[in-house]
Parts: structure tokens; C-alpha cells; sequence
């Protein structure tokens, strides 16, 4: 008989005699969890990216400070993208004699190409009512944001039809008709140029203005749109000229991008925990599937049978476990990911794009991995035991080679951690929680059973309840497979009360990190006589201690007293960062919301500057070194003690450079603040009053990245708690499969027990003891375990702060004990229907 036909014969023998059960259940669940999250996470991710690529504009961009050239057009032709343009530059806009500077932007008809463009349906009241619409200002139009129409004095008069335009405005040479107030731009970001109000017209009336001249200050952007794999093709192969760089979500904004990957980690930590609680299940059930084959596989030898083909035949038979399993896990795990969705639809404010193939093959590949690696040596171990097993049943295979199913396992695990973590730090954090969580739960689980074995003959002594002496002694006499299950119950546990960490009090945190009362609003051009009134208006109106910045503008010059400067550097960004001004501050105190990661935070008497981290990589700065920044004419200079981390999604005002008082304090400044102001639908907001009282501000409207920062949230935390319900399931198998590996064992003792007198309720009575002891331990190890591998994550992974709460470790006490108990009963519940005397024949 070939190989192939005696896996197929065995096989079909195990699956008939219903041994395949649970190793196939706990296989099929694994894949069928890992499908489902994977379908899901696969399209969430794609549509959160989706979505965070609508404040592009585009899929990417391409900005440059010259024109577009046809170089780039043709080739992002060539990739099939849609492509259009924007032109932005500041310059004064005049109505009536009045004057005002504005950040002047000509789009093409097609702008924008991921997002929409929204105006206001009624000119009296522009918040309050918005419409989408299909197309950018058509020639001869321009449309203005609320602040520009406010500041001109601008009267609506038919808003949305141009034949009765609001008015017409003066811009160079060009006298155009506003006809639209512009609510909503997608692509609206935080540069210098953009604080200033909006006037949007056609790129094709551009030209007619006679503003653009050789000297003038201009952004030039190409918009790119279409599938993701031509344009990250176009990303990689295109050629970019000196002043022209590439925009994505990645480099263009950081709020959104710290939002995202937060939301990727969770994500990424939902489908590491339930490929880590199927991996148990399927240890578990191979291992026991193993103990009830080795007398067929000693048989077997007897009848001749070599040891390599038997090897053969088995692995072969695994494998056509996991081929058949991991099939049916990928079309129920498929199905399954309709009902996650249908679960938030109502939710989700995105439409989900299609799932790839990536989580059909990463599904299949994960629970071969997981099968071949936590099941294989069992499997291959049972054709090392020797014939002699069919005369004396207590021989068994070599234990020489005990440690490579550890080893196996371990490595598959690891493997399989830093592919579904696709996060090198969140993997090392898990795999290295996990593994040391693994070695505490069995010290301790060893050491109990030690201290409790003495505890047997007292309670002999004093005569204790008969079921409480059996659940002792059964618990401390079985000393390995104690600790195993014990281990087994805690390492599952672990992974659920992670993950429950994280469904509640990580998202908590997470929640605080971006709070819906996020500033939505960012005044500057403060005058340092206005500040002190600012404030007062600002806390009447309601804002809780407002905080106010000091802003100057210096360009860095010098690194430890030599000049530097564009050429400097090789890398573009770098180049960008030292041709530029940079918004310089200074404080006697570390904003809240930052955060030192080296050094100290500065000396206020000391010319001393803290810097954020981004910034040191890219300069490659190091603590120490002295910068000189030119100053209105005049170079200062300030030694970098500390360096920040910035909390870009707490939407707060953010400085790349914060110096000592004593070096700029006296410099020319203006001042900077954030605050968040509600929708005041029946009365006129307070940023309309603030710029009335104090024409010179200029106020920029950030709600739309606040709104986008707290909808991916909200997402996220949703589809985290329905994944929850689904891994939950994969602990309920690790817990029976953990409890049911000693069913044989249990049953062989209560036979005996039984004939010797022990009455079925006192053996059902110290089953639930021993079940509770073993979970309440587990869980409180558990417990232990996953609130402090929970701190490690948020502080090192997810970066914001969290407090565990301590007080849950006897809660996973009582959840342990509880849980053990309730999958104990159904796992071991045919343990005491066995007749003795059925148990007495077994071991004759």
C-alpha cells in the first residue's frame, strides 16, 4: 500500500470513528476566525484608508514649486490614473475698495478626485445646511469660503445660480462672481498659506488674473487617482525634479496617519489574538488525538509496517486536515465577515471595497502553520512508539527528543505573530508577553501544586469533605498534566482578557487621546496686546483655559556653529525643512500634550531647545548639538536638550522647535491657539464674533480632520467589539479542548473510585473543585498577565497613556473559575456516565 492510500485509509477510519472531532473543530474554528477578521480588517483597512485618502484629494499628489511638467502627465497616463491640478498661491482680493489677503486656489473641473467639494445651501446661515457637488468653480466663477465673505462684506443675492451672484470680486487683473460659499474642502490642509481664507476658481481663468510672475510664492500640485497597485507604480518609478516631492497620507498628514495606524495595531492585535487562542486549541486537540493512537500505530509496526512510511502516511494525513478544514474555514469565515459587517452597517459612514485574495491565502497558510506547527510532532511521535506497546501499555515513545514540539511550536507561533502583527515592536511586545507569561504560569502552577500537596493529609486528619480531599489529590497527584492544562487555561485567558483590555479600557484611552471636544478651530496673527482680551472672550464663550503660543519665525541655519543649508542633505525632506521658516515657540513649562522621549525638557534660563523627534531623525540632530536659527536678521543660537514626541491627533497647536524665553522672548512674535467650538446652529458662532472684535485674526477651520480623526474611531472601536464576540468563541474551544486532553485519564480514575466506593455526586463535586481551582488560577495569571502586557502596548505601541486596573486581577479570578467550570462540565460530562465496570475491563 502506497503513502498516499494509507493516509487516505487512515483518514477515513478516524474521521468515521469520530476521532477527528475535535482537532477538526479546533482547526475549523482557527481558520474561520482568522478568515473572518482577515475579510474584515482587509476591507475596513482598505476603506479607512479610502477614507483618509479623501483629505488628499487624491490617491497621491505631487507638489512641486513649478509648473507641472508633461514628463509627469504622460506617465501617470501611462498608468491609466486620473489626474488634475491645483494652483495655490496667496494674494489680495478687493470688493468695494476693501481689501483682503487670501489663499487663492484655481482647481480643474474635475478637483477634487477622492472626496467632494461641499457649499452652502443658504448664504445667511453657510454651516448650518451643506450640498455635495459634482464639479469645481466653472470659468468665470469663483466661489469663497465663509471667512472671506465675512471679511469683504459680501451680500448674498441668489446663492448657487451664477446669473445673480453674491458679488463680484477683484482679483488682479480678473473681476469674477462668487456664487457659491464653499463649506467643505477635502483637501484643505494646515499649510501657512491655507490659514488665510479661501477664493476657489478655475485653473483655466488663471492665466487672465496675471498674478502667477517669476517671483511669485506658488504651489503647483498634481492630483492622481486610480487602481492601488498603478499608483504605488507610479510612486516608485516616477522621476521627481528638484522642488517636487510626493504627498500621501504617510508624509502629508500626520494627525490622520497616527489615527490610522492606531487603527491598523488594533486591528492587527484582534487577528493576533485569535490566531494565538486557536493555536492552543489545536496543540491541545493534536496532542490528544496522539494519546489515543499510539496502541493503533503500535499495532501497525507489529504487523510490519516501517516507521518512515508510517511518518509519512500520518504528516500526510495532517496535511489533508488542514487543506479540508482550512477550505471550509476560508467559505464560513467568508459568510461569516457579512454578518461583522452587517453588524456596524448601520454604523459605517464608508462603503467597503472588495476583499483581496490576501486573506484567502494568509487564512489557509496560517492554519497550515498553525496545524504543522503545534500538531505535527504529536503526530510523528506516534510512530516512534515500539512494538512492545501492544504487550505492556505503560511503554511509550522515547522522550530523548521531547523538546522539539516546544521548539515547533514556538517558532510557528513567532512566524505567525510578526505576519498578522505587520508591526516588528507590537509582535516583540506580544511574543515576548506571551512566552513570558507562559514560563510564570507554570512556575506558579507548579509551585501551588506543590504547597497544596501537604494540604491532602491535614485534610485527612480533620476528616474534610470527602469531595474536596479527591479534588486535592487529584489536582497535586497528576503533577504534569496539572501544570500543562493550568498553563494551557492561563495562556487562553490571557489572550481573551487582552483582548478584553483592549476592547474597553485601551479604547478608553485611545478615546481620551482624541476626544470628540478635539480643537476644531486654529486662531493666529494674535497680537501679543490682543492676547490677554483673546482669553477673556475665549473663556466667556465657554473654552476651558485656553491655551496661547507664542510664535516666531527663524529659519535654521547653523548646526554646531557651521552654516548648513538645502544642499546639505540628501534626503528631499530635509531639504524642504531647511529652505523653509520654521514656527518657532517659547515656554517655560512642556506642553501637556507632548511628551519627552530623551533628554530633559529645557531650562527656561538656559539658551536651550527641546525638539520634536521626527525632526531629529531627519536632520539627523543628536542631544547636544547647538542650533542657530536666523531670527529677523539675527542668528541665535540654543543647545538641543530634550526631545519631544507630538500628539498630532490631539488636533492641539504643535511646535517642531520649542526654545528657552531667555533666547527669543524678546523677538517678534505673534501669538497661535486651538480651541473647540460647537455647532451654534441659532446664533452667530463664536469665531464670526472673535473676527469681527479683532479684524486682524484669521481663524482656520480644522472640524473636517476632527470629524474624519473621531469617525475612524468610532469604526475601529465597533469593529473591535464585534470581533470580540468571534474570538471569544475560539476560547470557549481552547478551554474545552484543554479540559478534555484528560478525559481518559479522569474517566480511568473515577472508575476506580467508584468501585472502591466514592458516590457520584462526590466525584462530580470534586470535579468542579479541581476545575475551579485550576481556572481561578489560571485566571488571575492570566489576568496579571494581559493588564500589564496591555500597559506595555499602550504606552510603546499605541502611544498614549493608560492605567490598568488592578482590581480586575479577581475578576479574572472569578472569570477563570467560572469559565473552567462551565467548559469543564460540558468537555468532561460523559467522565462519570462510564460504568466502572467498563473502566475495570480496560485495564485488565
Amino acid at each position: 500500500m502506497s503513502v498516499p492510500q494509507l493516509a487516505a485509509l487512515l483518514f477515513r477510519r478516524d474521521w468515521r470513528g469520530g476521532e477527528l472531532r475535535l482537532l477538526f473543530a479546533a482547526l475549523l474554528v482557527a481558520v474561520t476566525a482568522i478568515s473572518s477578521v482577515g475579510f474584515f480588517v482587509d476591507r475596513l483597512s482598505q476603506a479607512l484608508s479610502q477614507q483618509a485618502r479623501q483629505l488628499l484629494g487624491a490617491d497621491l499628489v505631487v507638489s512641486s514649486d513649478t509648473p507641472i511638467d508633461d514628463e509627469l502627465l504622460a506617465r501617470a497616463k501611462q498608468f491609466n490614473l486620473r489626474v488634475g491640478q491645483t494652483v495655490v498661491f496667496p494674494s489680495m482680493v478687493e470688493f468695494n475698495g476693501k481689501t483682503q489677503l487670501a489663499s487663492v486656489k484655481a482647481v480643474t473641473s474635475n478637483y477634487p478626485l477622492r472626496g467632494q467639494l461641499r457649499v452652502a445651501a443658504d448664504a445667511a446661515t453657510p454651516m448650518a445646511m451643506e450640498l455635495p457637488v459634482q464639479r469645481a468653480p466653472a470659468a468665470g466663477q469663483a466661489w469663497g469660503d465663509p471667512q472671506l465673505v465675512q471679511a469683504l462684506g459680501l451680500q448674498a443675492a441668489g446663492l448657487g445660480q451664477a446669473s445673480k451672484a453674491m458679488s463680484s470680486v477683484d482679483l488682479g487683473e480678473l473681476q469674477l462672481p462668487i456664487t457659491q460659499i464653499i463649506t467643505y474642502e477635502p483637501d484643505r490642509g494646515a499649510n501657512f498659506v491655507n490659514f488665510a481664507p479661501r477664493l476657489m476658481i478655475s485653473i483655466d481663468d488663471l492665466a487672465k488674473t496675471k498674478l502667477i510672475q517669476p517671483a511669485s510664492r506658488v504651489t503647483y500640485r498634481l492630483l492622481l487617482a486610480g487602481e492601488p497597485a498603478a499608483v504605488k507604480q507610479f510612486e516608485t518609478q516616477a522621476t521627481l525634479k528638484r522642488g517636487q516631492r510626493l504627498e500621501s497620507i504617510e508624509s502629508g498628514r500626520p494627525e490622520l496617519r497616527t489615527t490610522l495606524d492606531r487603527a491598523e495595531k488594533f486591528l492587527a492585535l484582534v487577528s493576533l489574538l485569535t490566531a494565538l487562542i486557536s493555536a492552543v486549541a489545536i496543540a491541545l486537540a493534536a496532542r490528544r488525538f496522539a494519546l489515543r493512537h499510539v496502541d493503533g500505530c503500535a499495532v501497525m509496526k507489529t504487523l510490519g509496517l516501517q516507521q518512515q512510511t508510517l511518518q509519512r502516511a500520518l504528516l500526510l494525513e495532517l496535511t489533508g486536515i488542514g487543506l479540508v478544514a482550512g477550505a471550509l474555514g476560508v467559505l464560513l469565515g467568508f459568510g461569516l465577515h457579512f454578518i461583522l459587517i452587517s453588524a456596524i452597517a448601520s454604523f459605517l459612514q464608508l462603503t467597503l471595497p472588495a476583499p483581496g485574495l490576501l486573506p484567502v491565502v494568509q487564512s489557509i497558510a496560517a492554519g497550515l502553520v498553525l496545524l504543522l506547527g503545534f500538531g505535527a510532532w504529536p503526530f510523528l511521535r506516534m510512530a516512534d512508539v515500539p512494538p512492545l506497546r501492544v504487550l505492556r501499555r505503560d511503554v511509550g515513545a522515547p522522550a530523548a527528543k521531547a523538546w522539539i514540539a516546544p521548539l515547533t511550536a514556538a517558532v510557528a507561533f513567532a512566524g505567525l505573530m510578526f505576519w498578522f502583527a505587520r508591526d516588528t515592536k507590537l509582535a516583540s511586545i506580544a511574543l515576548a508577553g506571551f512566552a513570558g507569561g507562559g514560563l510564570v504560569f507554570a512556575g506558579a502552577a507548579w509551585a501551588l501544586v506543590l504547597a497544596l500537596a501537604p494540604l491532602r493529609l491535614v485534610l485527612a486528619r480533620i476528616g474534610a469533605a470527602p469531595a474536596l480531599r479527591i479534588a486535592l489529590a487529584t489536582w497535586t497527584t497528576r503533577r504534569g498534566v496539572t501544570v500543562a492544562q493550568t498553563v494551557a487555561l492561563a495562556v487562553g485567558l490571557m489572550a481573551l482578557l487582552l483582548l478584553t483590555v483592549t476592547r474597553n479600557d485601551l479604547l478608553d484611552s485611545w478615546r481620551k487621546a482624541s476626544p470628540p471636544d478635539a480643537p476644531n478651530r486654529f486662531v493666529i496673527n494674535i497680537q501679543p496686546d490682543q492676547r490677554e482680551e483673546v482669553a477673556k472672550l475665549m473663556i466667556a464663550d465657554g473654552v476651558k483655559t485656553p491655551d496661547l503660543y507664542p510664535m516666531i519665525r527663524g529659519r535654521l541655519v547653523t548646526v554646531n556653529r557651521k552654516d548648513i543649508g538645502p544642499e546639505t542633505f540628501s534626503d528631499e525632506r530635509a531639504q524642504r525643512l531647511i529652505d523653509r521658516e520654521f514656527n518657532l515657540s517659547y515656554s517655560t513649562a512642556q506642553p501637556a500634550h507632548n511628551k519627552t522621549v530623551s533628554g530633559r525638557w529645557l531650562d527656561p534660563e538656559q539658551p536651550e531647545v527641546s525638539v520634536e523627534q521626527g525632526i531629529m531623525e531627519t536632520l539627523k540632530l543628536k542631544l547636544g548639538d547647538e542650533l542657530g536659527f536666523d531670527i529677523a536678521g539675527e542668528v541665535v543660537q540654543a543647545k538641543v536638550t530634550g526631545v519631544r514626541k507630538l500628539a498630532w491627533d490631539s488636533m492641539k497647536v504643535n511646535f517642531f522647535m520649542i526654545l528657552s524665553p531667555v533666547v527669543v522672548e524678546k523677538r517678534p512674535q505673534t501669538w497661535i491657539t486651538a480651541y473647540h467650538q460647537p455647532n451654534s446652529p441659532g446664533g452667530v458662532p463664536f469665531d464670526t464674533r472673535l473676527v469681527q472684535r479683532f479684524s486682524n485674526l484669521t481663524i482656520f477651520d480644522t472640524g473636517n480632520i476632527v470629524r474624519q480623526i473621531q469617525t475612524m474611531l468610532e469604526q475601529v472601536i465597533r469593529a473591535v467589539q464585534v470581533l470580540f464576540v468571534l474570538t471569544l468563541i475560539a476560547g470557549l474551544v481552547v478551554l474545552y479542548a484543554a479540559l478534555a486532553s484528560s478525559r481518559e485519564e479522569r474517566t480511568r480514575e473515577a472508575g476506580l473510585m467508584r468501585s472502591m466506593g466514592a458516590t457520584r455526586k462526590q466525584l462530580l463535586t470534586a470535579q468542579m473543585l479541581e476545575l475551579a481551582i485550576a481556572g481561578g488560577l489560571a485566571g488571575f495569571l492570566a489576568a496579571a498577565a494581559a493588564l500589564t502586557v496591555g500597559l506595555v502596548l499602550a504606552r510603546q505601541v499605541f502611544q498614549f497613556e493608560y492605567q490598568p486596573q488592578w482590581l480586575g486581577l479577581w475578576g479574572g479570578l472569578l472569570l477563570g473559575a467560572i469559565a473552567a467550570m462551565i467548559a469543564g462540565g460540558l468537555g468532561l460530562r460523559s467522565v462519570l456516565r462510564t460504568p466502572p465496570i467498563q473502566t475495570l475491563r480496560g485495564l485488565a
